[in-house]
C-alpha cells in the first residue's frame, strides 16, 4: 500500500513535467523576455514568494546566485516592515504564486509599481493579481496536486522548481558561464575541490620524484624510496621519457634475476627499466576530471607536464586526501 501512494505521486510529478515540456513551445515570448530582463538587469534578481512558494524561491535564489547571476532572496512578510528598502529600481523581482493572490505579495507588487521596478512573475493562473501586474508572466500549465485531496502543493512547486532552475541554466549558458567560474563561487566543499585546477594541488619544486634516464637503477631506487610518491619521472634534458614505478622495479629484478647485483642496480641505466608512454596531465585540468582520468587508467599517480616538462605530481591519495571524490 506504501509503495502504491508513493509510486502514484511520483507518476504524478512526472506526468506534470511532461505537460510542463509540452507547454514551453506556448511560453517561448515570455521565457526570452524573462531572461532578457535578467540577464540586461545592472542590479540584483530579487526573489519573493510566500509558504511552500517561498520556499522554492529560497532555493532558487540561492542557484542564481551560484551560477553567476546576483539575486537572494525576500521574505514578503519581512519585505512589508523595511526589507522593501533593500529593493533598488535596477533590481528585477521574481515573484513565485500558484494562486497569483498571496495577499502578502501586494505590498511588494505596489512597490515594484511605485518605483518602476520590472516585475517576473511564476504562477499557475494567468488571470491572477500577480499575472496582471507583472512585466512578464510565467504561466505554468494547471496540474493536479500529487496530495490525493488536490491540496497540498506538491506537484505545482515541483513545476517551479523545474521553471527555476531552468532559466538559471540558460542564464549560466547565455553568459558562459564555466567550470572555473563554478569554482569561483563554489571554493569549499567536495564541488570546490573538484573543481580546482591541477596546479592547485599537485606536488612540485623539490617534492618531485625525477631521476636522469643515464642515472643508474640505484639512483632511482634511492629516489623512489627518498621521496615516497610510488613513482619517479625519468628526464631527458629537462623533458619526461618515461617513469618508474615499484611494479616495474620488481619486473625489472624478476628479468634480471640472473645478473650479479653490481650489474642490475649499479651498471644498468633507469632508462633500461622505465615505462614509455605513462599517462601525463596538464597544470589547467580540474581536479574532478584528473579523478576520473587516472580512475579509468587505474593508475595511482601521473606527472604534469608543462611543454614536456615534469613540473607537478599528483597521487590519488593527494586527491582524495584533497575532497576530490
Amino acid at each position: 500500500m506504501t509503495t502504491d501512494a508513493i509510486k502514484t505521486a511520483i507518476e504524478t510529478d512526472l506526468s506534470a513535467l511532461t505537460t510542463l515540456s509540452a507547454a514551453l513551445s506556448g511560453m517561448e515570448a515570455p521565457l526570452s523576455d524573462a531572461l532578457d530582463l535578467i540577464s540586461g538587469m545592472s542590479g540584483r534578481l530579487i526573489v519573493t514568494g510566500l509558504g511552500k512558494s517561498g520556499h522554492i524561491g529560497s532555493k532558487l535564489a540561492a542557484t542564481f546566485a551560484s551560477t553567476g547571476t546576483p539575486a537572494y532572496f525576500l521574505h514578503p512578510a519581512e519585505a512589508s516592515h523595511g526589507d522593501l528598502g533593500m529593493v533598488q529600481p535596477d533590481d528585477v523581482i521574481f515573484a513565485l504564486s500558484w494562486s497569483g493572490e498571496t495577499r502578502e505579495l501586494s505590498d511588494v507588487i505596489g512597490y515594484a509599481k511605485r518605483h518602476g521596478v520590472q516585475l517576473i512573475a511564476l504562477t499557475g493562473s494567468s488571470d491572477s493579481s500577480l499575472a496582471r501586474a507583472a512585466n512578464v508572466a510565467l504561466v505554468l500549465p494547471k496540474v493536479r496536486e500529487a496530495c490525493p485531496h488536490n491540496l497540498a502543493p506538491t506537484t505545482s512547486t515541483l513545476l517551479q522548481l523545474a521553471m527555476g532552475d531552468a532559466l538559471a541554466i540558460a542564464l549560466l549558458q547565455r553568459r558562459g558561464f564555466s567550470e572555473e567560474s563554478f569554482h569561483s563561487f563554489h571554493p569549499g566543499g567536495s564541488l570546490g575541490a573538484a573543481l580546482k585546477r591541477v596546479d592547485e594541488i599537485m606536488l612540485g619544486g623539490d617534492e618531485l620524484p625525477l631521476v636522469a634516464n643515464d642515472a643508474s637503477v640505484m639512483a632511482a631506487l634511492n629516489i623512489l624510496s627518498a621521496k615516497g610518491q610510488g613513482i619517479v619521472g625519468v628526464t631527458d634534458k629537462s623533458k619526461l621519457v618515461g617513469v618508474v614505478t615499484d611494479g616495474d622495479i620488481r619486473r625489472y629484478l624478476e628479468r634480471n634475476s640472473q645478473s650479479t647485483m653490481q650489474e642490475a642496480l649499479h651498471e644498468t641505466a633507469t632508462s633500461e627499466m622505465m615505462t614509455v608512454g605513462s599517462v601525463t596531465l596538464t597544470p589547467n585540468m580540474l581536479v574532478g576530471e584528473t579523478l576520473r582520468v587516472m580512475q579509468t587508467k587505474r593508475i595511482s599517480a601521473a606527472f604534469v607536464l608543462d611543454d614536456e616538462n615534469p613540473v607537478g605530481l599528483i597521487t590519488m591519495l593527494r586527491l582524495l586526501n584533497r575532497g576530490a571524490a
